[in-house]
């Protein structure tokens, strides 16, 4: 028989970490769960070998550290498939926002994708075969008051996984952007998003769906996927025919906690 080839997906202990983990597990991979918490890691993963005989390698890892990248690659040194799904949001002035908590989003959400992504193409170029997948965000398409860093690291994930997918365009090596709204997970409780007005009155999308939608479009190859329901694909739009003074106002007015204290 074929070896199975090798899937390592990142924030893989819940959300669309885990549900892409699902999906892989159905397609026949063998896979490589990274995340900080070893124990709902290992219960993933014994799930996994059960319902589909596949191997399952658990990293225990904080991407957000120094040297995360190189501690992933020493225990999975290569790896068909990448999916950097890992990340966080905080929701507050920026100002107000502890300077630890700002780089660790930047560390994890730029500089962790990025690294991991350097170390691991060489190998799928080499082979001529290989998908990476950049979970990005809509908010990477708009401003983001209140939420500034976590908009423009995903403005930047966006920029630098089309760039990549132009740059190996023939190569036999994929780069997937791939653009969930708000869905229901535990983000908006960790990014205390939670009595926004973008998680109390707007349609949270299902996160199964949601992460059906990346993979079908990593795996065949796609640049850009926007996630369901439409109105996603609108928030893509909004840039280009909206003021950015209103642009501003509007993004703001979506994830702004109204009874938040700036010195807390």
């Amino acid at each position: 028989m074929p070896e199975r080839k090798l899937a390592l997906v990142t924030g893989a202990s819940g959300g669309l970490g885990l549900e892409f983990a699902k999906l892989l597990a159905i397609g026949g991979y063998d896979l490589a769960l990274v995340a900080r918490s070893a124990a709902k890691l290992n219960e993933i993963a014994l799930a996994l070998r059960v319902a589909h005989g596949i191997e399952v390698t658990t990293v225990v890892q904080d991407l957000s550290v120094p040297g995360a990248a190189d501690a992933v690659i020493a225990e999975v040194p290569r790896c068909d498939v990448l999916i950097n799904n890992a990340g966080f949001g905080s929701n507050g002035r920026f100002d107000a926002i502890p300077a630890d908590r700002v780089r660790d989003e930047v560390m994890l959400d730029v500089v962790a994708l990025t690294e991991l992504t350097r170390r691991y193409v060489p190998g799928m170029l080499e082979r001529r075969s290989g998908k990476v997948m950049n979970v990005a965000s809509t908010a990477g398409f708009l401003p983001g008051p209140f939420m500034a860093v976590y908009y423009a690291a995903k403005a930047y994930v966006i920029s630098f996984s089309e760039a990549l997918w132009e740059e190996f365009r023939g190569t036999g090596v994929s780069v997937t952007c791939f653009c969930p709204g708000a869905t229901a997970t535990d983000f908006a409780e960790r990014a205390e998003m939670g009595k926004t007005m973008l998680f109390t009155k707007m349609p949270l999308a299902n996160a199964a769906d949601v992460a059906s939608d990346g993979y079908r479009a990593m795996m065949s190859g796609k640049r850009m996927k926007i996630s369901r329901p439409f109105s996603n694909s609108l928030v893509s739009l909004t840039p280009h025919v909206t003021p950015r003074g209103l642009l501003l106002k509007i993004s703001r007015k979506l994830v702004e906690v109204k009874d938040q204290d700036p010195s807390s």
